[in-house]
């Protein structure tokens, strides 16, 4: 989900300081650039290839914008396969329309943005003085990221959303570090604000009610929009840290996991994913992605409200594949979900905290439990089948969800193919 304009807004708010001014509308910010031009290539250690441009837009010509970089980014096919599997995972409510709530959501408080087609920072002419010197800041930030790493590209990568949300994390992490460095005058931010990011979080949820839409947002949409801000900085941080010569944009994680875990990017070697891939291509009407580390934490903690659960069995995360499918005879549709974790005891751990995920959404009672360890829920409507498997000497889970009636043999275990 492409919601990087979005929770540049949120973050806006919190590292906005002085009166709400409005500057003249003809005013090019040229000062703001001029400041923080060599603050911003002293803090990345990357000097600018050639000038930033920047051009005053009204609030109509970037909501256009907007939602042209929208259907660019998640064609039609996409964002419907996105849609049901957020609603198969239980991420979102039935009813939602997920295309007209996203617009809604990502055009609520235009303030600018950066264009790497145009190669041109965009402000609102009307944005408050000082939130629209902030965009500047971050915007400059993706300016220069777009001079050693193609934005463009990144922002349209298909297949694995997982390792997308990663590199975009590490983007969106690092203009939101040294905008809120800037902000703070060059200080970390953990010496200027008891509690550090969770207080930035804490403040996001206080201000909800100057951003409607985002207050009515699923707790998953929310979280979306504030992971790669808020975990990206983190990354970034300790990047920064570890005293490491290299650039993030020259050594991009490739999960959430690697966002999340110290030990997974920095780790020597690396904990890449594994690559685990279903049976056969998704048919017509199909839709396959990657949930990822992050992803697997939403979901348990969507219907197990414990995060200290939710975080534990997630972390043991290897890979994961799941496929919008057809139930069959007209029933609805299905959801198969593979995945593969580091240890037997990772692997035990998820299908604990899954069971108890599932029970909760489905109110379901104890499930069926075959001599091969499968487990069966059945409640709401829906079938559950847990599956705990050894393939290629990895410890794999397989989810099938499907509506009461059809088969959960949905897929044949044996033909899963997992490796790096």
């Amino acid at each position: 989900m492409n919601a990087r304009v979005a929770a540049l807004v949120l973050l806006a708010p919190f590292v906005a300081v002085g009166c709400d001014r409005r500057r003249n509308v003809d005013e090019p910010f040229a000062d703001r650039i001029a400041e923080a031009v060599p603050e911003i290539e002293k803090a990345t250690g990357l000097k600018f290839k050639r000038p930033p441009r920047l051009e005053m837009r009204s609030r109509d010509q970037v909501r256009d914008y907007l939602l042209k970089k929208f259907d660019e980014d998640m064609p039609a096919e996409q964002l419907r396969g996105e849609e049901l599997a957020y609603k198969l995972f239980g991420l979102i409510p039935d009813t939602l329309d997920l295309r007209r709530f996203l617009v809604d959501l990502l055009t609520e408080q235009i303030l600018g943005y950066y264009d790497p087609a145009t190669k041109v920072l965009y402000i609102v002419r009307d944005a408050p003085e000082d939130l629209a010197g902030i965009t500047v800041s971050h915007e400059l930030v993706h300016a220069l990221q777009d001079q050693y790493a193609n934005l463009d590209s990144i922002q349209k990568a298909r297949n694995n959303g997982d390792r997308q949300a990663a590199a975009q994390a590490v983007l969106e992490g690092q203009a939101t570090w040294i905008q809120m460095k800037l902000a703070l005058g060059g200080a970390d931010l953990a010496t200027r604000i008891p509690g550090g990011w969770e207080q930035v979080r804490q403040q996001i949820r206080e201000s909800q009610g100057s951003m409607p839409r985002f207050a009515t947002a699923p707790m998953a949409i929310q979280e979306s929009l504030i992971f790669p801000y808020l975990s990206g900085a983190e990354f970034v941080r300790r990047f920064s840290t570890r005293g490491d010569s290299r650039s993030p944009l020259n050594a991009m994680p490739s999960s959430t996991e690697q966002i999340l875990s110290e030990e997974a990017f920095f780790g020597d070697p690396p904990d890449e994913p594994t690559d685990i891939r279903l049976p056969g291509r998704p048919k017509a009407g199909e839709y396959e992605e990657t949930v990822g580390e992050f992803g697997t934490r939403l979901f348990l903690y969507q219907h197990h409200r414990d995060i200290g659960a939710a975080s534990g069995a997630a972390q043991g995360w290897d890979g994961d594949r799941y496929r919008v499918v057809d139930a069959g005879r007209g029933r609805g549709r299905a959801l198969i979900w593979a995945t593969v974790w580091d240890t037997p005891v990772d692997a035990a751990q998820f299908v604990d905290v899954l069971g108890l995920a599932i029970g909760t959404r489905y109110r379901t009672s104890a499930p069926s439990v075959t001599p091969s360890g499968a487990r069966t829920y059945a409640g709401a409507k829906r079938t559950v089948v847990v599956t705990p498997l050894e393939i290629a000497g990895r410890n794999v889970v397989v989810y099938v969800d499907v509506p009461t009636g059809a088969s959960a043999a949905l897929i044949d275990p044996a033909w899963i193919s997992v490796g790096r």
